[in-house]
Formats: structure tokens, sequence, C-alpha cells
């Protein structure tokens, strides 16, 4: 491809950005601390997370079906407290991205699953809207990756033509989906790599 014929950067946040905002790893520090039941953590987590990703229900409501639907000796607002400080951000990558965009100019937009409260407290915590200059969130537009419509959409909202778009995320499996619609497409799996991989395209810092 001709160098500079990417005008926009399609970014994940989880596992790009930041650490993921309520994943496995973090429910499992959740069973230990607050003594939770594993088993019915992950089944009713299964039912109602992508529900909340999506943006159907609130996070009191998900904490509510997935750990309040008996007494508990702690409360709902320490386990949101909890879900919250979870969120981690990657050592360089937020700086790498914003001096990619301040030299070449381009239009970042997020393109991520997440719940509405734990987006915008990302947001806020790691002051991402001064990299982002919008955010395509599935908890906003009631789509989640790997659908193919939040591309479109993406491409739709931020004025670019899929083939000049690239876009960045640490799944396969929305990366490939990325591709299909002929969207360039890196898997994120660590800064050094995706350095290299934005040298193809003719970004160096």
């Amino acid at each position: 491809m001709k160098k500079n014929q990417i005008k926009t950067l399609f970014l994940d946040i989880g596992e790009v950005l930041l650490s993921n905002g309520w994943d496995r790893e973090a429910r499992k520090k959740a069973i230990e601390k607050f003594g939770l039941d594993a088993g019915e953590v992950s089944d009713r987590h299964g039912i109602f997370f992508d529900t909340y990703e999506s943006g159907k229900i609130t996070l009191q409501e998900y904490v509510n079906d997935v750990v309040f639907y008996e007494p508990r000796d702690f409360s709902s607002e320490e386990f949101i407290d909890f879900i919250f400080r979870q969120s981690k951000a990657k050592k360089g990558v937020i700086e790498y991205f914003t001096a990619i965009k301040k030299k070449y100019k381009l239009l970042i937009v997020a393109v991520n699953n997440e719940g509405r409260e734990i987006n915008e407290y990302r947001i806020k915590q790691f002051r991402l809207d001064e990299l982002f200059d919008s955010f395509i969130s599935s908890c906003y537009v009631h789509l989640r990756k790997p659908d193919k419509d939040i591309f479109t959409l993406a491409c739709d909202l931020s004025f670019t033509k899929p083939e000049e778009a690239l876009f960045i995320d640490d799944r396969s499996i929305h990366v490939q989906t990325a591709r299909s619609l002929n969207i360039h497409a890196i898997h994120f799996t660590g800064l050094p790599a995706a350095k290299k991989q934005m040298q193809q395209y003719g970004f160096t810092i």
C-alpha cells in the first residue's frame, strides 16, 4: 500500500492501551476477595455481561444479577469500586499513539466492547478523550465486535473509507473481521511488535 494512505486509526482499548476492564482474571480476584461461588459467578456473568456491554443494562443491574441475587456482607458500591480499580495502563502505549496522532495528524477512533460505566471511568481516569476523537463503543452503539456492523458504523461516522483505516486489536477474530471489510488491521501482541507493523504503514516515531 502507499504510505500515508491511512487517515484513521481504529483502536481497541482493553489489552491494547489498558488492561481489560472486567475479564476472567479480574473476576477471579473478585471471587477470592469477596468469597463468591466461582461457578455461580461464571454462569451468571455469561448470561448478563453481553447485555451489559451492549448498553442494555446498567452496571448496577449487572452486579445485582451476577452478585447481589442474594444477601451479601459487602455493598454493591464496594464491589463496583473493585471493578473500576482493576484497570491499569499498558506501559508506553497511550504515549506512543498520542505521538503518532500528533506527528501524522491522524483521526483516532475507539472501537471497543465495554459497558458504559466502566468505559466512562476508564476514559476519565486515563484521559482517553485526549487521544480519541470519538468512541464507537458497544455500550453507545448497541453493537459488539466482531459484528461487522460496528466496523461499518465506525467508517461511516468518521467519514473513512475502509481502505483508509487501520484497526488495531488484541483479538485475532476481530482483526480477521476488519480485514474481511477491507480495513487494514494489526493483531496487537505488544508495543514493540506493533511499532514494527506500524512502520510498514509508514508511521515511525
